[in-house]
């Protein structure tokens, strides 16, 4: 029986690896190990699984976590996203399926092994594409989610002298976040 959240994450990791597909963990999971550690209710990934591996992930998870096999391959063929819920302890994976050239793909492109206990690496979002993505849904959500940008700001304070600032800018006018991205690289030299 598996519970803790680790635990699940190295789980669920596993799986992707074991059909082939690529995943990468984003969210407050990146921005957490980039940043201010912080709980969370979910885990969020972005993955290229296809259609010829769904088969093999549905069988893979379904002792351990609710799946609908529907909801699965409609995300794959829109690309979209779908979810798992673990029985045991009801944490709930949504795992976002990009389409070919976005910005998600290039978040799995450069996705970057990271250790997430003391014998395991998994694939987590880089502290640049976790900052970017922040920024997207804090648009996305109206522009007043205190959280997505407090993990922003927890980012920027932690890796300040690594970023590569070139690409936070050029994707940051494609994502239309320039003027946030200003806003809060201001914050955070003040």
């Amino acid at each position: 029986m598996i519970t803790n959240p680790i635990e699940i994450l190295i789980y669920v990791a596993r799986v992707f690896e074991d059909v082939g597909a690529r995943y990468v963990f984003v969210g407050s999971i990146a921005s957490s190990h980039h940043g201010l550690p912080r709980a969370t209710n979910d885990v969020d990934l972005v993955s290229d699984l296809s259609l010829g591996q769904a088969a093999p992930f549905i069988k893979a998870v379904e002792k351990d976590f609710y799946v609908n096999e529907t909801s699965v391959r409609r995300a794959l063929q829109t690309h979209h996203s779908f979810n798992l819920i673990h029985f045991e302890s009801s944490l709930k994976v949504d795992v976002f399926i990009p389409p070919p050239n976005g910005f998600g793909w290039q978040s799995l492109l450069r996705r970057q092994a990271e250790p997430i206990d003391e014998s395991r690496k998994v694939f987590i979002a880089t502290a640049e594409d976790t900052v970017l993505a922040k920024l997207d849904w804090f648009v996305k959500g109206g522009g007043t989610s205190e959280r997505q940008w407090s993990d922003v700001s927890g980012i920027i304070k932690f890796q300040r002298d690594k970023l590569d600032y070139d690409y936070l800018r050029e994707w940051a006018a494609r994502l239309k976040v320039d003027d946030l991205l200003q806003r809060v690289l201001d914050e955070a030299r003040s």
